[in-house]
């Protein structure tokens, strides 16, 4: 039978106790890390959140202490009391490893099935076993550190936005659907038969709305659900670091972000991030690094090469350019020994196994310059694709074109990233870069139309408005991202408060005005009673956890997350429910066959 607490309280923290406790009684509580038994010597290291402490039992200790010491095995949960002392054999690599804790008392509080797997942190276990038993996942010291910084850098962030005026404002959990770019989550009502709730992909309408309630300025660390796929950087439930402001223009949003940014470096990692941050134009960025979220920790720019070639000899290049596309190259530089033919002929693979039709290529090797269309271009044409591209002896020039622009931009723009990582190109530090000026359209080339690039309230640049209804191809929004070492950390914008805009808008949005009505009706509504000019933003906290720790996955900031397939294997949810939960709801359920 387990133990109790009665009469034993502890005193310590494990991995707190010190050299300034020696010769004290003290009481630690925790789990059992590892035992050695050397027979009238046992050793435990006993863990809780803050680390381990070594707890000694040996001739001198009694005999029932002993005894039991001797039947406890890993992951028992322990009381021990005792005195602390110098250990003989110190142990460098641990915080305590100049003190043990000499046990006069020991409770077993709890007992322990074997894990199924070593409570570790250098573990080879895959992580499905890992996540069906999160809470002994958990257990691991690197895991309880990231979430220690995940709460943090929770708590730095409300006290900067308090210090900066910001309010908390907490909003719905069940709210109508609107659309919002990903699927939404939707909850049946058991009131309104045949009605739905749908979770919030973000507080944005009611952001706005505290606006023109008059708060002046929101955040909230709000729960935001999407029901869209998943990849390493990306859950079905997530938290935002949300806010808004009022009377303000982009200038003022961007300073309050990079100010907390600053901030939260400054205190969570004692890291200096300094301001103002780097900007690029949304077309700089795609021209420069293929990417509207470059990562700029590392050069390998994108060339334009179009009016080299426009005229030349090989169809491929001429016909793109022709065809209103271009001709984009980067250079790997002392490259020529990784990339073998063989290694640009996988790279070849890669670009078209995301769209791309080719990839042509320069190696600049010690035995001389070879190229895969050398044949159809004057030497005067190579020399000048070669300076261009600032190639040179040991260098790999890779070029792809197309018909379409955006899909060099893009493709090299990938391609850039797969070849740095082959290279081992090495990434350290922290690049952030605001990216602005995005376009307010982009083209649907399945629907044949232009759809909107943002959420409808955003608003077009004051330059634009004149060509709205007739180039839409060049207006640009008021819209901005913060990236940080090719990862969007946060998007935002100035929003529309205008109600005549917001109409012209919806119409070039295909939304009729009953549309709209029905869609925003509340919100439209609110802002005849006059709406202050306001802007925000969301930023990703997992996403800024996941990167300030330099992490790959960001489940492993994410205390209960979810698989790629969306589902939890811990509780194994989603799962069936019963009929009758069912029938109060008035849902029938249609399985599709496989």
């Amino acid at each position: 039978m387990a133990e109790t607490l009665a009469g034993i309280k502890r005193t310590h923290y494990c991995g707190e106790v010190s050299e300034n406790e020696i010769g004290n009684s003290i009481t630690v509580c925790g789990w059992v890390q590892k035992i050695r038994d050397l027979g009238n010597l046992i050793f435990i290291d006993l863990r809780d959140r803050t680390g381990i402490v070594q707890l000694a039992f040996d001739d001198a200790s009694d005999r029932e202490v002993f005894h039991k010491a001797f039947g406890c095995r890993s992951e028992f949960v322990l009381a021990a009391k005792g005195t602390l002392r110098h250990r003989e054999s110190v142990n460098p690599d641990l915080p305590t490893g100049t003190v043990e804790l000499f046990v006069e008392e020991l409770r077993i509080l709890n007992k322990a099935q074997t894990p199924p797997f070593e409570v570790v942190d250098d573990t080879n276990v895959k992580e499905d076993l890992r996540l069906k038993y999160r809470y002994l996942d958990l257990r691991r010291p690197q895991l309880q550190k990231n979430l220690f910084m995940r709460h943090k850098i929770a708590k730095i962030t409300r006290d900067y936005f308090d210090e900066n005026g910001f309010l908390e404002i907490e909003t719905p959990m069940l709210i109508r659907s609107t659309p919002e770019g990903a699927r939404d989550f939707l909850v049946p009502s058991r009131i309104h038969p045949g009605s739905f709730y749908a979770l919030p992909q973000s507080p944005q309408l009611y952001k706005q709305l505290s606006m023109v309630a008059g708060f002046d300025r929101y955040m909230q660390i709000a729960r935001c659900f999407r029901d869209e796929d998943l990849r390493a950087d990306r859950q079905p439930e997530f938290t935002q670091i949300d806010l808004e402001m009022s009377f303000v223009d982009m200038e003022d949003v961007l300073a309050i972000g990079e100010g907390y940014i600053q901030r939260v470096f400054k205190e969570a990692l004692r890291v200096e991030v300094p301001l103002p941050l780097p900007r690029l134009t949304y077309r700089e960025a795609m021209e420069r690094y293929g990417s509207d979220k470059p990562d700029t920790r590392f050069g390998m720019e994108l060339t334009d090469l179009s009016d080299l070639v426009k005229d030349c000899g090989f169809g491929v290049f001429s016909g793109a350019v022709q065809g209103g596309g271009s001709v984009r190259c980067i250079t790997a530089k002392n490259a020529v020994s990784a990339l073998s033919r063989k290694e640009i002929d996988k790279l070849t693979d890669f670009v078209k196994g995301i769209g791309g039709k080719g990839l042509a290529w320069v190696r600049m090797a010690p035995d001389g310059m070879k190229a895969s269309f050398s044949k159809f271009m004057t030497d005067e044409e190579m020399q000048a694709i070669l300076s261009r591209a600032g190639a040179e002896e040991g260098d790999v020039v890779l070029i792809i074109a197309d018909a379409k622009n955006s899909h060099v931009l893009t493709q090299l723009g990938q391609l850039r990233l797969e070849v740095a990582g082959k290279l081992g190109i090495e990434r350290t530090g922290y690049n952030f870069l605001w990216v602005v000026e995005f376009p307010f359209f982009e083209y649907d080339e399945d629907l044949g139309q232009f759809v909107a690039m943002h959420h409808p309230f955003t608003a077009p640049m004051d330059e634009c408005l004149e060509y709205l209804e007739t180039d839409k191809a060049s207006v640009r929004a008021k819209a901005y991202d913060l990236v940080l070492n090719g990862v969007e950390l946060s998007s935002g914008s100035i929003r529309i408060t205008d109600p005549e805009l917001q109409g012209r808008m919806f119409k070039l949005l295909g939304l009729s005005e009953e549309e709209a009505k029905t869609k925003f009706g509340f919100l439209l509504d609110a802002f005849q009673y006059g709406a202050p000019p306001h802007g925000g933003m969301g930023i990703g906290l997992d996403r800024l956890v996941m990167q300030m720790l330099e992490k790959d996955n960001i489940r492993d900031v994410i205390a209960f997350p979810k698989v790629q397939n969306a589902s939890e294997l811990m509780t194994m949810c989603p799962s069936p429910v019963d009929k009758e939960q069912l029938d109060d709801l008035g849902i029938a359920t249609v399985l599709k066959e496989e």
